[in-house]
């Protein structure tokens, strides 16, 4: 199954911004479209992120979502 990572912008912010304020990546199905793993719907334009990231400690990831890709994982 393949996972990505898209963007949730914190308050205020939106992908339309030039310089948007990310809140959380969060761990995506990419034929579920924006829908979140962990269930929220994040808007379409989001920026998207390699599933590599998951884990280094470079980019927030939601916890919820985090833990969901842990059991889908080889």
């Amino acid at each position: 199954m393949e996972h990505e990572l898209r963007a949730e912008y914190a308050a205020g912010s939106s992908p339309a911004d030039e310089d948007p304020a990310v809140k959380t990546w969060h761990v995506v199905r990419p034929e579920e479209g924006a829908r979140a793993m962990c269930g929220r719907d994040l808007d379409p334009a989001s920026a998207v992120r390699s599933v590599d990231l998951w884990g280094t400690g470079k980019v927030p990831i939601c916890h919820s979502c985090g833990a969901l890709f842990l059991r889908e994982s080889p």
